[in-house]
């Protein structure tokens, strides 16, 4: 397992735009963005396969957000555009047991400790 840290997270207004960051300790397969809100389930939000070859967004923040990597620094990027009050949340980075992306929890074995992303309207 790798260690993850995520920073980039804030507040800003409706419409607005932010880049989360998730530096990792070493190599990494697909990796992913989550997020959760108090009282729900954690969500899948966007992956990315081992080599930023395929990409996969859930419905509600294609065309909005873009997810990448850089491999030579070990880091995850997202890159959020068009902000919306509903997508404040916690965000989480996480790194798959798998090569190929993918959009399942389990298939994950390393969490960061997150990043609050705030939406005001």
């Amino acid at each position: 397992q790798v260690q993850l840290a995520e920073s980039g997270g804030g507040l800003v207004q409706a419409g607005g735009s932010l880049r989360l960051s998730c530096a990792a300790s070493g190599r990494t397969n697909a990796m992913g963005w989550f997020r959760q809100t108090p009282g729900k389930e954690r969500e899948f939000v966007a992956t990315i396969s081992w080599d930023g070859g395929h990409t996969y967004y859930t419905d509600s923040v294609k065309g909005r957000f873009t997810i990448s990597r850089d491999n030579t620094k070990n880091t995850l990027y997202l890159q959020m555009n068009s902000l919306k009050p509903e997508d404040t949340a916690v965000y989480y980075c996480a790194a798959a047991r798998t090569f190929a992306s993918t959009s399942r929890g389990s298939d994950y074995d390393s969490w960061g400790q997150g990043t609050q992303v705030t939406v005001s309207s």
